[in-house]
């Protein structure tokens, strides 16, 4: 089941002058590591939330939330590039 990581400080605005809330989740596999990835929910409640296919792999969860961390603005604008095709 996947579970909220961590909820970055930075937001992303849309080309239609939407925020988003940008989330980092991820699931524990079989074996034990971890796949994460970008959730981004709009502050206006009528457009739909968006998702990234996985965008990494971890050993394990501390690793997985240590990486989440880390992650600077501009990563996160790629991210939103990525996942604008996909609807949650």
């Amino acid at each position: 089941m996947a579970e909220l990581i961590h909820e970055h400080s930075a937001r992303v605005k849309g080309a239609d002058g939407t925020t988003y809330i940008v989330l980092i989740h991820a699931q524990e596999r079989t074996d034990g590591t971890w796949e994460g990835w970008f959730e981004f929910h709009p502050t206006d409640k009528r457009r739909p939330v968006l998702r990234t296919e996985q965008e990494t792999s971890q050993p394990n969860r501390t690793a997985l939330e240590y990486w989440a961390s880390g992650l600077e603005p501009v990563h996160l604008e790629g991210a939103f590039a990525r996942a604008q095709g996909r609807l949650l």
